[in-house]
């Protein structure tokens, strides 16, 4: 028997971890199963997927820790797309044995996104399973600000910067992975040697300065101060995320290593300087900040 949760589920943030809080104290002898797609359908639908928060790897790690029982990731196909409502339905059921299912009210699903919570209730009540409509989690921003927990509210705050309160949707920091590859050593040779990180899985904040925290390969955990643009201050430059990674052991060595950057704070916004003495006064500037 089991208690389906059905989305995308991008960045597991406060909405969905609510969704997930509603099945289990409505079903707590139920299996709780996350449905989800390898794929997010407009890729295929519209060819604009919007930019990943997590994973599919960290996406399940999340959900599973929010309380979730298994996760169920359907393979993203035309086919599976073309499904009316009812016939999505029909080939849930033969994956699993459904007593209840618990969606948001802006929940949409089957071809064109045709069906909503009216249509899963109706389908519900021919095929003997519940419809559980959960309430929506609202979140106050450092402004008091009061937003829809979304996965797009997410995205326009990252876009924006504002890494603190993308932090207030997600119920935790905004986490980049990647892996540390040779830079140009500028940060070494200004007295504040970085880690470039490249290969990143998932969408960066706008750029800027940011105080970080750093998880290294052994899972140790520093504080930094992140870098992310085009350091205009050398001329035009790729734009780059590299992380000066405080009181790190100096027999550290993070090239083609993974390294994971968690965005807590914007700092300030890419600037040039005059001079490389101006640059580094204002990069001891932003270290103290990361501690302060």
């Amino acid at each position: 028997m089991a208690t389906l949760i059905i989305g995308n589920f991008d960045g597991v943030h406060l909405g969905h971890q609510g969704l997930i809080g509603c099945a289990r104290e409505i079903s707590p002898a139920s299996e709780v199963v996350a449905v989800t797609f390898d794929t997010h359908p407009a890729t295929l639908t519209r060819n604009d997927a919007p930019p990943r928060l997590t994973s599919n790897a960290e996406r399940e790690k999340l959900l599973i820790a929010a309380g979730v029982s298994r996760v169920e990731s359907l393979e993203t196909t035309e086919a599976l797309l073309r499904l009316t409502p009812e016939e999505f339905v029909a080939f849930l059921k033969t994956k699993f044995s459904i007593t209840t299912v618990v969606e948001g009210a802006d929940f949409r699903f089957g071809r064109g996104r045709r069906g909503d919570v009216n249509t899963l209730r109706a389908i519900g009540e021919r095929e003997k399973f519940r419809t559980v409509v959960a309430k929506e989690v609202d979140v106050a921003l450092q402004d008091g600000t009061l937003v829809s927990a979304r996965s797009s509210m997410v995205r326009w705050l990252l876009a924006q910067g504002r890494v603190a309160d993308a932090s207030r949707v997600l119920g935790r920091p905004h986490r980049v992975t990647g892996r540390v590859v040779a830079g140009q050593r500028r940060g070494r040779e200004l007295g504040y040697p970085t880690a470039n990180v490249a290969h990143c899985d998932v969408v960066l904040p706008a750029d800027g300065i940011y105080a970080v925290g750093v998880e290294d390969a052994q899972g140790r955990l520093f504080k930094g101060a992140a870098s992310l643009g085009s350091n205009p201050t050398f001329g035009d430059c790729p734009r780059t995320l590299e992380v000066h990674i405080l009181q790190m052991p100096h027999d550290s060595d993070m090239y083609g290593q993974p390294i994971s950057i968690f965005f807590h704070r914007w700092l300030r916004g890419m600037m040039r300087f005059d001079s490389t003495e101006v640059l580094i006064a204002q990069i001891a500037r932003d270290c103290a900040q990361v501690v302060a």
